[in-house]
């Protein structure tokens, strides 16, 4: 428990995010999913869908950066959480999003164990694939973005392979803590008996998929009234074509089991401790209104990751990259861009000395 940070950790020990003004492209009320197929990782296989590079509204598209996104969703989510937000950071990027093993459109793992550290080891073998495509960025570094269980995975992904993480995005990562709201404690201490998890599953199968995602919006988002039907009705379907899968039950409450048993690590294998680590600059980025991992984790955890930014979305709950795309590309994107601007070693020493003011 020594291993997080003292609570008192304020905002302004933290630089901020500067947003990108980069033209983005303009948003529609409902994006077509974006097509995928089969990768085989590690224990099995899993679905990646892609989103294309675009380049810039404006079309100059000839010297324009062309990098490469490896999107990885949260507990219960999937690829198609990062429709909207590939979409607008396709001006930069060629984006890869996977379902991670028993999510999505994904196989469960050869022997049925959703432990963190299978995570890993899938997104690990996703971004060696993404690194290996031939074009412009191949065998460069890859931007990684991750949403709660997919940034606690992005998190220790970074700390264990820096040579494959050009920046790292964590958007509300589900950091260990250690004092789990009262409405919580109980259910989520009875997902560590032996076949609690099992029963758990059975029940939420009885959970119609309508069910399903209007209480999913209403603990995730910061507005749930402001979310357009048609989204509400594309959630529907996914989830009904999700709950015909017979594994779906078991890898959710067994990834839950595996992230609160990721808790009880010490040393190396804690997620504070490999977040000192970190290497590839990081933004942290959360919602104001998040019911789920406390926003009062935000400023902790980029005080104690070597070359952060921070970004607190208002009125924005757990899924900022679904509620707030535009705001989430332009923190992005300014962080993207700073990074590339200190690479270049006219910009470097001015940047540099910005960067050590505002830690100042």
């Amino acid at each position: 428990m020594s291993e997080a940070p003292p609570p008192d950790v304020a905002a302004a020990d933290v630089p901020a995010a500067r947003p990108s003004a980069t033209p983005l492209p303009a948003r529609t009320s409902l994006l077509p999913l974006w097509p995928g197929e089969a990768l085989v990782v590690r224990g099995g296989e899993v679905f990646v869908r892609t989103t294309p590079w675009t380049g810039p509204v404006d079309g100059a598209a000839e010297d324009a950066p062309r990098e490469r996104a490896l999107y990885v969703h949260g507990l219960g989510g999937a690829s198609t959480n990062w429709t909207d937000l590939a979409a607008l950071l396709a001006v930069r990027f060629d984006g890869w999003a996977l379902d991670l093993p028993g999510f999505g459109r994904s196989q469960p793992p050869s022997r049925g164990r959703y432990s963190i550290r299978g995570h890993v080891r899938a997104v690990v073998d996703v971004l060696e694939h993404v690194v290996a495509q031939p074009g412009k960025a191949a065998g460069r570094p890859v931007h990684l973005l991750g949403n709660s269980l997919g940034g606690l995975v992005s998190l220790f992904v970074a700390a264990r392979r820096p040579d494959l993480v050009a920046t790292l995005t964590l958007v509300s990562p589900a950091m260990p803590v250690y004092r789990v709201p009262p409405a919580f404690s109980r259910a989520l201490l009875l997902l560590l008996v032996p076949g609690i998890p099992t029963l758990a599953a059975r029940r939420m199968g009885g959970i119609t998929p309508e069910e399903n995602v209007r209480g999913m919006i209403r603990m995730c988002f910061g507005e749930p009234g402001r979310v357009p039907p048609e989204r509400v009705e594309q959630a529907v379907q996914e989830m009904r074509e999700r709950a015909q899968q017979p594994w779906a039950g078991h890898a959710l409450t067994r990834s839950m089991r595996g992230l609160i048993t990721s808790y009880l690590r010490v040393g190396a294998a804690n997620a504070w401790r490999a977040a000192r680590t970190l290497r590839p600059p990081t933004l942290v980025l959360w919602g104001a209104r998040d019911r789920l991992v406390d926003p009062a984790m935000a400023p902790r955890l980029a005080s104690v990751v070597p070359d952060a930014r921070l970004e607190v979305l208002e009125r924005v709950g757990h899924l900022a990259m679904l509620e707030a795309p535009e705001a989430t590309a332009r923190a992005v994107l300014g962080m993207v861009e700073e990074a590339a601007a200190c690479r270049e070693p006219r910009a470097a020493p001015g940047l540099a000395t910005q960067r050590e003011t505002l830690r100042s």
